[in-house]
């Protein structure tokens, strides 16, 4: 059979066309091939050595002492109290010795280091090897960074983007690359990246911040670039769904399609997390999880992270400060939240900047931010400012320094004023009431109840919790409090915190401005942010635990349904803050709704 001549011309210019692009493919893949900075560039580090392993405490004979990874130190009995610090202050003890279980219960506390910068405590429970003798297992907060550097060529310049998925130090920044030789410069904004080039030995040195020590970075692939593709090996297609397994945690699992949940848009959400842009995503999304009825039907990882890998919560942390006011409460104290605050605090003589509206400052004004002290913490220029608080070199004491603040307005109202210190003045409130320090009735009254596994709160100088943000959990453990506050204050059958003190934390008492919401409603209660969500034709209300970066748990009351989201776009609150109030309504709720349509109608501005 003859072509006619149009179509035998129309051919031959496609098959031109075809042979013109596979022949760029062709030179384009080999300018990448020849060009040994392109590509991706990867560094995982740990820094610091910090004391870990078994500890054992040997109390025989009456004399104790206690040995860790060398150390052999001595240890300061008091009564059933047990503490012991190693030389140099790098760690300590704080420990009871409990007679009726024969365990020895305490905390763990690191020092900072080149990434932690405050001091951390975590739980652990030494159980007896032999009469008078008790072990148990160290595991500090990993001091760990990853850094991956992309550089690609396009129209003679070569540009590069650095992405940290722990801490986004370097954000959406792109860089323009020079080469000299073995050295090589990457700079943006005036500010300049030196490095060298060891072709040989197929390595890229460079300075990437001055405080920390030079990273050495090798070429990375799809196959073990580990934090720069949402999964490694990446692959697009390849998320099948599985159901969550159980670990012994206190959660029951079960299949979203048994708890009602569809499976459709689930899957299109992940394919977006998965297919997003690593140069430059908005979709930072670290994990992923859901539960529904009680039981967790989804828990899905990205960037390098796991199950096992607590994960930073920010200011979600905050949430936990009225939680504990609320175990006070159960616990006998006479905390309410017309507690006058300033009487709680008397170890301190004096108040700088005293003013009589201090006097009414009550324990309700600063579980929702409206206290009417000095303290914003979008404004650089605060006094009370969370970054100028804890850079003050003069003074340490953080619930002092917040005490101390001016006052701008009258306490109390519904305007509502973002401010850290606040939320961490809730935990000195405790403090004050319960006479203990907070990680052990932390530990003691909500972690051990909740059944959460390895986790780290963070201290302040003086060796307090912070409860302005910042404790390490694992995703599935943040994730129960969600669901206590759900279950109206019950975890797996045991009350933790009265119904009552849920049912007024989870109620509106304050408001931000619009502007902190793109626009939209945004109330607060204690600790809880509450948002109304529009999915379809119904508008559903929640409250949710929300922190930098991309940090949630957010309960939707009227599905039975909790969700949790960490994130690493710290910094870009443009970004993750539309995760909660644009891709829940647009993907999750539908999914548990059944309201879910074609993936093609929903376009999220993210």
């Amino acid at each position: 059979m003859q072509l006619s001549a149009s179509l035998a011309s129309n051919m031959l210019q496609h098959l031109l066309v075809l042979a013109i692009a596979f022949s760029s493919s062709v030179v384009s893949a080999q300018t990448v091939a020849e060009d040994p900075l392109s590509g991706v560039w990867g560094a995982e580090v740990r820094f610091g050595m910090p004391v870990e392993g078994e500890l054992t405490l040997d109390g025989r004979g009456g004399v104790w002492r206690a040995s860790i990874a060398g150390f052999q130190v001595a240890v300061e009995k008091t009564g059933s109290d047990i503490r012991f610090m190693l030389p140099h202050k790098i760690a300590e003890f704080r420990g009871v010795n409990d007679a009726d279980t024969d365990t020895v219960r305490g905390e763990w506390i690191q020092q900072g280091g080149e990434i932690l910068d405050p001091q951390y405590a975590t739980p652990i429970t030494l159980h007896p090897i032999a009469p008078s003798v008790w072990r148990g297992t160290v595991v500090p907060l990993d001091q760990r960074v990853s850094v991956y550097v992309f550089i690609s060529s396009r129209d003679g310049k070569t540009t590069a983007t650095i992405s940290n998925p722990e801490a986004n130090f370097f954000r959406s920044r792109v860089y323009v690359v020079t080469r000299d030789g073995a050295k090589v410069s990457l700079e943006a904004n005036g500010k300049e990246i030196e490095g060298v080039l060891d072709q040989k030995a197929g390595t890229l040195s460079l300075q990437i911040v001055n405080w920390l020590p030079i990273f050495q970075f090798t070429h990375r692939s799809a196959k073990d670039a580990v934090g720069f593709y949402p999964r490694t090996p990446s692959d697009d297609t390849a998320w099948s769904y599985r159901q969550p397994v159980p670990d012994k945690d206190g959660w029951s699992t079960a299949s979203m399609q048994a708890e009602g949940v569809n499976e459709a848009p689930i899957a299109d959400l992940i394919h977006r997390i998965l297919t997003a842009d690593p140069e430059g995503t908005s979709l930072k999304i670290q994990s992923l999880l859901i539960a529904r009825h009680g039981h967790l039907v989804l828990e899905e990882y990205f960037y390098g992270f796991d199950q096992d890998r607590v994960h930073d919560m920010r200011s979600a942390g905050k949430t936990f400060a009225p939680t504990l006011v609320g175990l006070a409460k159960e616990h006998g104290t006479k905390l309410t939240p017309q507690t006058p605050i300033y009487p709680l605090f008397t170890q301190y003589s004096s108040f700088a900047n005293w003013d009589a509206r201090k006097q009414k400052i009550i324990l309700r004004d600063i579980m929702t931010m409206t206290a009417g002290n000095a303290c914003d913490d979008n404004s650089d220029n605060s006094p009370g400012n969370e970054d100028r608080m804890q850079g003050d070199e003069q003074q340490k004491d953080w619930y002092k320094y917040s005490l101390d603040l001016p006052m701008l307005k009258e306490p109390g109202g519904e305007d509502a004023i973002y401010c850290s210190a606040d939320l961490n003045l809730v935990g000195g409130a405790v403090t004050a009431a319960t006479h203990r320090w907070l990680p052990e009735f932390f530990e003691e009254n909500l972690a051990r109840p909740l059944q959460f596994g390895r986790y780290y709160l963070n201290l302040m100088p003086n060796g307090q919790a912070y409860m302005g943000g910042g404790a390490y959990l694992r995703p599935r453990d943040q994730l129960k409090l969600g669901q206590l506050y759900l279950n109206g204050g019950v975890w797996n059958g045991k009350r933790i915190v009265s119904r009552d003190w849920v049912t007024e934390s989870i109620s509106v008492h304050s408001r931000f401005a619009p502007t902190s919401g793109f626009g939209q409603k945004h109330e607060y209660g204690y600790g809880w942010h509450i948002h109304e969500l529009k999915s379809g034709v119904k508008t559903y209300r929640v409250f949710a635990a929300e922190g930098n970066g991309g940090q949630f748990v957010i309960v939707v009351p009227d599905l039975d349904l909790v969700v949790g989201i960490t994130g690493g776009s710290y910094g870009e609150f443009g970004q993750w803050y539309r995760w909660e109030l644009e891709l829940v309504p647009q993907f999750i709720i539908p999914a548990a709704t059944a309201d879910f349509q074609d993936s093609d109608s929903h376009s999220p501005n993210i």
